[in-house]
C-alpha cells in the first residue's frame, strides 16, 4: 500500500497536474479533497468532467464518475466484491476505493487518454428493434454505423502516419513551398493595400474596423466577467441561505429558553470541552505521538529478511512471558495490601470506560447532528428551486397543520353540502323524467284526437307560430332601442371631437417648436457621441496595452514560483540523497561486521558474486548441451523412423487380417459373390 500511495503522489508532483505533494500531506487529505482530486485526473483523461464536485450533486458526481471509468474498462480490486460498497465509497471518498483509482489512472494516462477520446466516437447507440422497422430510422443508423467505420479506418491511417515519420528532403520541400506561398500572400496584401488606397476615407474604414475588432474582444471579456460574478453572486446567495436558516435556529432556541436553562446547558458544554481538552485530546495525542515513534523507528532501520523477523517475534514471546511472570510476582507480593483498593480502583476504570463511551457517542451524535443539519439544509434548497417555498419549522408548523384542520373540517361540510345537493339532484332528475314521459303520453293523446279530427300537425303549427310572432316582437323592441342608442352615441362623438380639437391646437403648436428643438438637440448629440467614441478608442488601446503588460508580468511571476518550486524539490532530493551517503559511509566505516554486511556495497557484491557462480554453472550447463546436443538428435531421429516402421508394420497386419475374414465368410456361404 505505502508503494502504491508513493508512486500517486510522484504521478501527481509531476506535470501536467504539480500538486507538490508529500506522503503525509496525501494521506491526510480530507474526502471531499480527495474526491476533487480524483475529478482533477479524470478531467485531465477526458476534458468534459473539468468541473468543481462542490457545484454538483453527490449522486451527479457518482454517475459521472462511474459511467467514464466503465468506459475507461476498470475494474475494482478484489478486496471489493460488492459493487454497491464501491459505489458507496466513491460518493464519500473513502481512501481504501479511490487510491486504487488514482494508481490505476495515473499508470497509464496516455493510454486512457486515446481511449476515453475514442469512445467520444465509438460507442455504440441501443436503438430497440422496434424503431428499427421505419426506413428512415433503419437508413439513418446504417449512415451512422458507415460513418464510425469511416472515422475507425481513417484514426488507423492517422496513427500510422504519425508513427511513420517524414523524410528530410519531404521537410525542406514543405518548407520552400511554404515560403512561396508566403511572397504570393504578401504580394496579394500589397495590391490590395493599393486597391484600398483608391477608395475614399480608407484610413477610417481600417479604423473601424480596428475598433469593431477591439469591442468584440471587450464583449466577449465582459461576457466571461458577467459569468464569474453570477457564479460568485449564486454562491453568495447559498452562504446567506445557509446564515439565514442558522439565524433562525438560532432564534427559535432562543425564544422558548430561560437564562437558568441556558446557564444550564453553558455548563453542560464547559465540563464536555474540558474533558476533551484535558483528558481525551491529551491522551489521543499521546498515544498517536507514540504511535508514530515506533513508525519513524521502524522506517529508520534498514531492510528485514525473514530471519530478522522470526528472531524478533521469538524476543517478542520471550518479553511477553518475562512481563507475565514479574506481574504475577507482583500480585502475589502485594495483593493483601492492594485489596482494599481494588475494588475502588475496578469501579475507578470502569466509570472512565463509560465516561469515554459516553464521550464519544457524544461526539458522534454532534457529528450525526451536523450532516443532518446539511443534508437539511440540501432538501431545503432542493424544495425552494421545485417550488419557490420555503420549509417550515416550530410554530409556523403548528399554524400550518391548525389551519390545514381548520380547512379539513371545511371541507368536510362542504363535502356533506354536496352530498345533500346531489340526492336532491337526483331527486329531481327523476321527476323531469317523470314529467317528460307524462308529456310524450299527452302530445300522443292530442296527436290521436287531430288524426280522427282531420287536422293533424294543428297544436304543432300554433305553438311555432306564437314563438315566431313572440321572437319578431323582440326583434323590432331591440331594433329600436339600438337605433335610439346610435343617434345618442353619434351625438356624444361628434361633441368630443370639437371638444378635442379646440383643446388639442395650442399643443400642436408648442409640438413644432419641440420638433425642431429635437433636431437640433439630435444634431448635437451625434457630434458628442462621434468625440465620444474616438475618446473612448483611444483609453480602450491603452487599457489593451496595459493589460498585455500585466499578463506578461504574471506569467513570469508564475514561472519564476514554479522555477522557486522545482529547485526547492531538487533541494531537498540531494539533501534525501547526502542523508543516505552519510548512513552508508557509516554502515561500511562502523567496526561491527554486522553493520557492513546492511551496507549497500555489501550487498551488491554478495549479488554479483551470486549472479557469477550462477552464470559460470549455466555456461557448464551450456557446453554440455552443446556436446551431447548431436548425439541426442541422432537417437531422437532414430526412435521417430522406429515409430513410423512400426506404425506401418501395425497398418500392414490389420490389413492381413481384414482379408483373411472376407475369404472365410466367402467360403462358408459356398456362393461366388462379393461381400462387403
Amino acid at each position: 500500500m505505502s508503494d502504491q500511495i508513493k508512486s500517486i503522489v510522484e504521478k501527481l508532483n509531476k506535470e501536467p497536474f504539480k500538486k507538490n505533494y508529500n506522503l503525509i500531506t496525501f494521506d491526510s487529505l480530507e474526502s471531499m479533497q480527495l474526491l476533487q482530486l480524483l475529478n482533477d485526473v479524470l478531467g485531465e483523461i477526458d476534458p468534459k468532467h473539468v468541473v468543481d464536485i462542490r457545484e454538483e450533486m453527490p449522486e451527479q458526481t457518482a454517475k459521472r464518475m462511474l459511467s467514464l471509468l466503465g468506459i475507461l474498462k476498470y475494474k475494482p480490486p478484489a478486496s471489493i466484491t460488492d459493487l454497491s460498497t464501491f459505489r458507496q465509497g466513491l460518493v464519500t471518498g473513502s481512501k481504501p476505493v479511490i487510491h486504487p483509482v488514482l494508481h490505476w489512472l495515473l499508470q497509464r494516462t496516455n493510454e486512457l487518454k486515446k481511449r476515453a477520446y475514442l469512445a467520444r466516437f465509438l460507442i455504440k447507440l441501443d436503438v430497440p428493434a422496434e424503431f428499427l422497422q421505419d426506413d428512415t430510422v433503419a437508413d439513418t443508423n446504417k449512415q451512422y454505423e458507415d460513418l464510425m467505420e469511416a472515422f475507425k479506418n481513417l484514426h488507423k491511417e492517422c496513427e500510422q502516419l504519425k508513427t511513420s515519420g517524414f523524410s528530410t528532403a519531404e521537410i525542406r520541400r514543405d518548407i520552400t513551398a511554404m515560403e512561396e506561398e508566403k511572397d504570393q500572400l504578401i504580394k496579394r496584401v500589397e495590391r490590395l493595400k493599393k486597391r484600398v488606397e483608391t477608395v475614399q476615407n480608407h484610413q477610417r474604414m481600417l479604423e473601424i474596423a480596428r475598433q469593431l475588432r477591439v469591442e468584440k474582444e471587450r464583449e466577449e471579456s465582459l461576457a466571461q466577467q458577467k459569468q464569474e460574478q453570477k457564479n460568485q453572486l449564486f454562491h453568495a446567495d447559498q452562504r446567506l441561505q445557509r446564515v439565514q436558516l442558522q439565524l433562525k435556529d438560532m432564534q427559535h432556541a432562543v425564544v422558548d429558553s430561560k437564562p437558568e436553562s441556558l446557564m444550564k446547558r453553558l455548563e453542560e458544554e464547559i465540563k464536555f470541552n474540558s474533558y476533551l481538552c484535558t483528558e481525551k485530546f491529551p491522551r489521543e495525542l499521546e498515544s498517536k505521538k507514540q504511535s508514530l515513534y515506533f513508525l519513524q523507528k521502524v522506517v529508520s532501520e534498514p531492510a528485514m529478511g525473514q530471519s530478522d523477523l522470526n528472531e524478533l517475534e521469538t524476543k517478542i514471546n520471550e518479553v511477553n512471558a518475562q512481563i507475565n511472570q514479574l506481574i504475577e510476582k507482583r500480585m502475589m507480593k502485594y495483593e493483601p495490601v492492594d485489596s482494599k483498593f481494588s475494588m475502588y480502583r475496578q469501579q475507578a476504570s470502569i466509570i472512565s470506560r463509560k465516561k469515554e463511551a459516553k464521550a464519544e457517542e457524544l461526539q458522534t451524535a454532534k457529528e450525526e447532528m451536523s450532516n443532518m443539519e446539511k443534508q437539511m439544509l440540501q432538501k431545503a434548497n432542493q424544495t425552494r428551486e421545485l417550488d419557490g417555498t420555503e420549509v417550515l419549522k416550530g410554530d409556523e408548523f403548528k399554524r400550518y397543520v391548525n389551519k390545514l384542520r381548520s380547512k379539513n373540517t371545511f371541507y368536510k361540510k362542504k363535502r356533506l353540502e354536496i352530498a345533500e345537493i346531489t340526492a336532491e339532484y337526483g331527486i329531481l332528475q327523476r321527476t323531469e323524467e317523470l314529467l317528460k314521459q307524462r308529456h310524450e303520453a299527452i302530445q300522443q293523446q292530442l296527436q290521436a284526437i287531430e288524426d280522427k279530427k282531420g287536422i293533424s300537425g294543428y297544436s304543432y303549427t300554433q305553438e311555432e307560430l306564437e314563438r315566431v310572432s313572440a321572437a319578431k316582437s323582440e326583434m323590432d323592441e331591440m331594433k329600436g332601442r339600438t337605433l335610439d342608442n346610435m343617434s345618442e352615441m353619434v351625438k356624444k362623438l361628434n361633441a368630443l371631437v370639437a371638444d378635442k380639437k379646440s383643446s388639442l391646437a395650442p399643443v400642436i403648436k408648442e409640438l413644432r417648436q419641440l420638433r425642431q428643438n429635437c433636431q437640433e438637440l439630435t444634431q448635437q448629440c451625434d457630434e458628442k457621441k462621434v468625440q465620444y467614441d474616438s475618446c473612448a478608442a483611444g483609453l480602450e488601446s491603452n487599457r489593451s496595452t496595459l493589460e498585455q503588460e500585466v499578463k506578461g508580468l504574471r506569467e513570469e511571476c508564475i514561472q519564476e514560483e514554479s522555477s522557486y518550486h522545482y529547485t526547492n524539490c531538487t533541494k531537498r532530493n540531494l539533501e534525501v540523497q547526502l542523508q543516505r551517503a552519510k548512513d552508508e559511509m557509516k554502515t561500511y566505516v562502523s567496526p561491527d561486521p554486522q553493520d557492513r554486511r546492511k551496507s549497500i556495497r555489501e550487498q551488491y557484491t554478495r549479488m554479483i558474486l551470486e549472479q557469477e557462480n550462477l552464470g559460470k554453472k549455466l555456461r557448464e550447463k551450456q557446453k554440455a548441451v552443446r556436446e551431447s546436443h548431436g548425439p541426442n538428435m541422432k537417437q531422437a531421429k532414430m526412435w521417430r523412423d522406429f515409430e513410423q516402421l512400426m506404425a506401418c508394420k501395425r497398418e500392414c497386419f490389420l490389413k492381413q487380417q481384414n482379408q483373411a475374414s472376407v475369404g472365410q465368410i466367402i467360403q462358408e456361404g459356398g456362393e461366388d459373390r462379393l461381400v462387403l
